[in-house]
């Protein structure tokens, strides 16, 4: 029977606790149970504790850190136990070869159809989901992004355990380097972004709707802060260690405003605020009842909840964007612009980021919008926006003789 050998984020410290203290039975009989049978083989116990390790570090970063990082070191590990018949850090390079092999065309018995539910509670113990597999199947076989997330989850854990000294060599590099499965990217990557069109029904419809319902105030400045500012919709978000509030806008002595963001790997970055991206957040704050521009002791959230204190998770956030997502797509299907509206129900707000930077890169410095975009490389942007001006490039090569 496959199990899962990690619960949420929530959990970790008791399993990791339950693991130090020989403990593990009392809430978790069923995994204790299934380590349990294979100790006689292999010293279970020590990999899993440095997994736990290993997720607490990294974990404590975000959930969605701590999720992905799981879901591709969970599934190793099981391999690494129950087909190698190996403790993790005894596995070669071929080892990780063959483990390779098998995530591109893993075992029927090891894939489900839809993601599923590990553990949950039942009189007084973690009780494991039967349905639960380590991987989700797909029609199509397995992606570019599911075998670079993979090889950058084992990568970044050798390195770890180098660094603790519990392993001394990482093949994880040479694997990928001579895979057969990695395609280079050498073609054109266009970022998913919203067109004219769909991006004036989205805002323009939204503004249009807040006269009758001005609640949907929140709604155009949250796309304003999205779009305007290129922000990741995490950045707007409650997280715990970070709650967004208007005293994170700022000005300079120069008079420059900017607002100071929680970024990815816990990175602070102040952006630059537009004349234009002003004009709404004193429409919103007039909205709020509050002055026009914000002082520096303001602990109210930047995106507030109508109802109850705080600010917005993440998913109450896409909520509200995609409340002004399947506004614009009614207009555009009652206006005739029926492809527009179908096009617009695959967007997600993280394509605001990318409409934004898009549009800017054609003429704001390289520089500017990569600092602004939190890009720890420079030619992270001029990957992912630059190469957008490929009609340009287009345009040049049209006249040319053959």
């Amino acid at each position: 029977m496959l199990i899962p050998l990690v619960d949420t984020l929530k959990q970790l410290r008791y399993q990791m606790a339950h693991v130090e203290d020989n403990t593990l039975h009392q809430e978790y009989p069923e995994l204790h149970q299934f380590l349990s049978d294979l100790d006689c083989q292999l010293d279970v116990w020590q990999d899993l504790s440095f997994l736990f390790q290993f997720l607490y570090v990294y974990g404590r970063k975000s959930e969605a850190t701590f999720n992905r990082f799981r879901n591709e070191l969970e599934r190793f590990y099981l391999w690494s136990w129950l087909v190698a018949n190996k403790s993790v850090f005894e596995l070669k390079r071929d080892d990780i070869e063959a483990y390779v092999d098998f995530v591109v065309e893993p075992d029927k018995a090891w894939a489900q159809s839809s993601v599923q539910w590990r553990y949950k509670q039942n009189l007084g113990v973690r009780q494991v989901n039967p349905n639960w597999r380590p991987f989700v199947a797909k029609e199509n076989g397995v992606s570019q992004q599911t075998l670079a997330a993979m090889f950058t989850a084992l990568n970044v854990f050798y390195k770890f355990a180098i660094l603790e000294e519990k392993s001394f060599t990482n093949f994880v590099p040479v694997v990928k380097k001579n895979s057969p499965y990695l395609v280079v990217q050498s073609q054109i990557n266009m970022p998913d972004t919203l067109s004219d069109l769909q991006w004036e029904y989205v805002f323009g419809v939204t503004k249009d709707r807040c006269e009758d319902k001005p609640e949907l105030e929140r709604n155009l400045f949250t796309l304003a802060c999205l779009k305007g500012l290129y922000l990741r919709i995490s950045e707007l978000s409650d997280r715990p260690h970070w709650s967004p509030v208007m005293s994170h806008f700022w000005q300079d002595q120069d008079n420059f405003w900017y607002l100071r963001v929680m970024g990815k790997g816990n990175k602070l970055r102040d952006v630059t605020l537009s004349e234009d991206f002003i004009d709404y957040l004193k429409r919103y704050r007039q909205y709020r009842g509050m002055t026009a521009l914000p002082r520096v002791d303001e602990p109210f959230p930047i995106i507030h909840k109508l109802r109850g204190q705080g600010g917005m998770n993440v998913r109450q956030l896409r909520r509200i964007v995609q409340q002004s997502f399947d506004l614009a797509i009614e207009k555009l299907n009652e206006d005739g612009f029926t492809e527009d509206a179908e096009q617009l129900e695959a967007a997600t707000a993280h394509w605001l980021r990318h409409t934004g930077a898009t549009h800017d890169a054609q003429h704001r410095p390289l520089k500017h919008l990569s600092e602004d975009l939190g890009h720890a490389k420079i030619a992270t942007t001029d990957q992912i926006y630059i190469q957008t001006n490929i009609k340009e490039r287009a345009k040049s090569g049209l006249k040319r003789k053959i």
